[in-house]
């Protein structure tokens, strides 16, 4: 496979920032095509082709066209050379899977639009915060990070031993998330993950692909 590779999104999405840690992980040349969903009318009427719900990211490699972040993710781990990022044992991929669907079913709706647009992103596009909003969600993120503690050691990966994709689908996540004052407030009541985040936010990866806005 000798294509290079192209995924199409925006830098701020936090699917699309998935995908890029994993190709910058993996060390594989690839093109960011930019689509912006939020513009006005929508993506552009050409990517419908590419993603029958008009959603990002979508990948291209050679004839192979992917869409769904967790599909993008695991076929670049498997399709090019680099560091492994999927635990080789059953029982440690299962715990991967797990928190990766954690994130795509409870963290991401949650951490993301619960609590940071509506405390962050909103304030600073002139919107008020639904504030009912924001102390609903408070729990159920408490929860969220709970979860992903609860396999935690000091100085681990979210799945233990090496970097896998259960920290790079989890780190754009928290990335948000920590912008907000209450996130913040509560991610310090974790120290493991505290001291998980200090480590993957602080890696060349994630400092290459900060959102530009």
């Amino acid at each position: 496979m000798d294509g290079k590779p192209r995924l199409y999104g925006a830098d701020y999405s936090v699917y699309v920032r998935i995908a890029r840690l994993a190709l910058i992980e993996k060390g594989v040349d690839h093109e960011l095509v930019p689509v912006d969903v939020f513009a006005p009318g929508g993506p552009p009427a050409w990517y419908r082709d590419l993603h029958s719900f008009g959603k990002i990211p979508t990948f291209e490699h050679d004839a192979l066209r992917l869409y769904e972040t967790a599909a993008i993710t695991r076929y670049i781990d498997d399709a090019f050379d680099g560091p492994r990022l999927q635990p080789a044992l059953a029982r440690e991929r299962a715990t991967m899977n797990q928190i990766v669907g954690l994130i795509d079913a409870y963290a991401y709706r949650t951490l993301v639009w619960d609590i940071y647009v509506e405390r962050v992103s909103k304030p600073r596009d002139g919107k008020p915060s639904d504030e009912a909003a924001i102390a609903a969600a408070l729990p159920r993120a408490r929860t969220c990070l709970a979860a992903l503690s609860a396999s935690l050691q000091p100085g681990s990966w979210l799945c233990d031993g090496d970097l896998t994709l259960a920290d790079l689908h989890a780190a754009p996540v928290m990335a948000y998330f920590v912008k907000a004052p209450e996130g913040r407030a509560m991610l310090a009541d974790f120290t493991l993950l505290c001291e998980w985040w200090e480590r993957i936010s602080t890696r060349p990866s994630f400092i290459a692909t900060q959102p530009t806005a």
